[in-house]
C-alpha cells in the first residue's frame, strides 16, 4: 500500500495493524446495547457452486439497516425486535436479487443461495472475449480514455470499525477531501481531513488495544485502476490466470466477468477474485477480490506492524471491493470496502482472540479541481495516519447535528444521505457569513 509497510522488494496492497498493550478500563457502553435485537446468521452462497459470496448486501426493507458477508460469505444481521414482519433484499454483483421474509430466516444458520444473473451474449450482440487476460491489459490501457482526465476535488463519507467476535470495540467515522489526480499521472492522490469523531469501549479488548494504521487511504488504494501496480504490476499480470466465466447486466451495460487468481506453485501471497468489465467500452466497472493467505507468517508479517512479545498474530481474511461509477461518459472512483480478520494467540492462554476490521469510502460529491488547487503540506493527513487518535481534532457536534450516535447497524449509505445535507447546511452558512 503504501512504502513504509511494502516488503520483500515487491509493492502489496496491505492494511497495517497497530496492536499494543493497553492499561486502564473504560465506563463507554454503547447505546445500541440498549436496545433488544435479534441477530441472525447465516451465509449467501452461489447457488450452482455452493461458492461463498464476498461483500453481498442483505438490506432490511424500509429501514437503513444493512450488513455485507465476509470473505468465506458469512453475514450477521441485527434487527431490533419490534420489527417482527420485515422483509430483506439480498443482492450481489452479477447475481438475480432476492426478497426474503424475516420469518424464513433460520437463528444462526440461515443458508441463502443467489442465482447467477448470466446474459446470453449474441443476444446483446457481443461476442466472448478470446483472451481473457488481453481483455485486462486493455481496460488498464484504456484509463485514459475511460476515467477522469482532470484533477478533481471530492467529497467523502469513511467509516472505520473494530469488533471482537461480534462486539463493536470502536467506531470511526470522517468526512475527508480527496484531491483526486488524473487516472494517468502517477502522482498519489492528497486526502485532507475536514470532520470526524469516534467511539471506542477499550475494556471489550482485554489487554490489547487496536488501531488500525491508514485510515481513509486504506479504502482508497484499492481503486485499481489509479493504482495498478498494487496488484496488476506489468509484473504481476504474468502471475495470474485469468479466465471468462460468463456475462451480466449492471446498470443497462453487458459486462464481463473474469475471474482470475495466482498460478500454481507461485510461491507469493497474491490475489483472486472476479473482475467487472464493460463489453463495450473495456471499462472495469467493479472489483471483488481478496488475499490468498497460505503461510501465516508471512501474512503476519506483512500486516502487524507491533504486537505484545507474548502473542502470536495472523490475519485468517483479507477481502476488497471498489465500485466505480460514470458521469457524463467518464467514470470515477466512487466506493470501496476492506475487510480484515485476523487470531491473537497468547501464550499460556486456552483460546485465541478474533478480531475484525472494515473500513468503507463511498464518494458523496465531487467536482473539477481545474486550477489544480492542492491543501499545504500540514493540511494533509499522512498515509500513517490513526484515525481514532486524530479523531478528537476535528470533532464537531454542531457539523453532525441529529445524527450524533455512531450507528453501526446502519448502512453507509443511509448515512451518506445524512452527510450530504449536513455538508450543504455548512457551505450555505459559510457563503453566507464570508459573501
Amino acid at each position: 500500500m503504501t512504502p513504509n509497510i511494502i516488503f520483500h522488494q515487491k509493492k502489496s496492497l496491505v492494511l497495517a495493524i497497530f496492536l499494543l498493550l493497553f492499561v486502564g478500563v473504560s465506563t463507554y457502553a454503547q447505546q445500541d446495547e440498549q436496545i433488544a435485537y435479534n441477530e441472525y446468521k447465516g451465509d449467501v452462497l452461489d447457488k450452482d457452486s455452493k461458492k461463498p459470496l464476498v461483500f453481498a448486501t442483505l438490506t432490511v426493507k424500509g429501514t437503513n439497516i444493512s450488513t455485507v458477508t465476509n470473505s468465506e460469505g458469512e453475514f450477521a444481521l441485527k434487527v431490533p425486535k419490534n420489527i417482527a414482519d420485515a422483509i430483506v433484499d439480498v443482492s450481489f454483483l452479477g447475481y438475480k436479487p432476492r426478497t426474503i421474509p424475516l420469518k424464513e430466516f433460520k437463528g444462526k444458520n440461515s443458508k441463502i443461495f443467489m442465482e447467477v444473473s448470466v446474459t446470453v451474449l449474441s443476444e446483446v450482440n457481443i461476442s466472448i472475449p478470446k483472451d481473457a487476460k488481453d481483455l485486462v491489459k486493455q481496460a488498464l490501457k484504456l484509463r485514459a480514455d475511460n476515467y477522469f482526465d482532470d484533477p478533481t476535488l471530492m467529497t467523502a463519507f469513511y467509516r472505520e470499525t473494530i469488533k471482537k467476535r461480534k462486539k463493536n470495540v470502536s467506531l470511526s467515522e470522517a468526512v475527508v477531501n480527496i484531491y483526486k489526480s488524473p487516472y494517468t499521472s502517477y502522482r498519489k492522490d492528497a486526502v485532507q481531513l475536514y470532520k470526524a469523531r469516534k467511539s471506542t469501549d477499550y475494556s471489550k479488548l482485554d489487554t490489547v488495544a487496536l488501531k488500525l494504521q491508514g485510515g481513509p487511504f486504506n479504502a482508497l488504494y484499492i481503486d485499481v485502476m489509479k493504482y495498478p501496480e498494487f496488484i496488476f504490476s506489468e509484473e504481476m499480470l504474468g502471475k495470474y490466470m485469468f479466465t471468462y466465466s460468463g456475462s451480466t447486466i449492471v446498470n443497462n451495460k453487458s459486462v464481463y466477468i473474469i475471474n482470475f487468481k495466482q498460478y500454481p506453485g507461485i510461491a507469493d501471497q497474491l490475489y483472486k477474485g472476479e473482475l467487472y468489465i464493460d463489453a463495450k467500452n473495456k471499462v472495469l466497472t467493479s472489483a471483488i477480490y481478496s488475499l490468498n493467505i497460505t503461510n501465516s507468517e508471512l501474512a503476519s508479517r506483512l500486516f502487524v506492524r507491533r504486537k505484545p512479545s507474548n502473542a502470536k498474530v495472523w490475519p485468517t481474511e483479507v477481502a476488497y471491493r471498489v465500485d466505480y461509477r460514470e458521469k457524463g461518459g467518464k467514470w470515477y472512483y466512487g466506493y470501496s470496502n476492506v475487510l480484515l480478520t485476523f487470531k491473537v494467540n497468547w501464550d499460556k492462554r486456552l483460546f485465541n482472540s478474533v478480531y475484525s476490521m472494515t473500513c468503507e469510502m463511498a464518494v458523496t460529491d465531487w467536482e473539477k479541481n481545474i486550477e489544480n488547487n492542492l491543501p499545504k503540506a500540514k493540511e494533509r493527513i499522512k498515509s500513517t495516519i490513526i484515525l481514532s487518535d486524530e479523531a478528537i481534532g476535528f470533532s464537531d457536534p454542531d457539523f453532525w447535528g441529529e445524527y450524533n450516535i455512531i450507528e453501526p447497524e446502519k448502512s453507509i449509505e443511509s448515512a451518506i444521505k445524512k452527510i450530504q445535507r449536513q455538508l450543504k447546511r455548512t457551505k450555505s452558512k459559510s457563503k453566507a457569513a464570508n459573501p
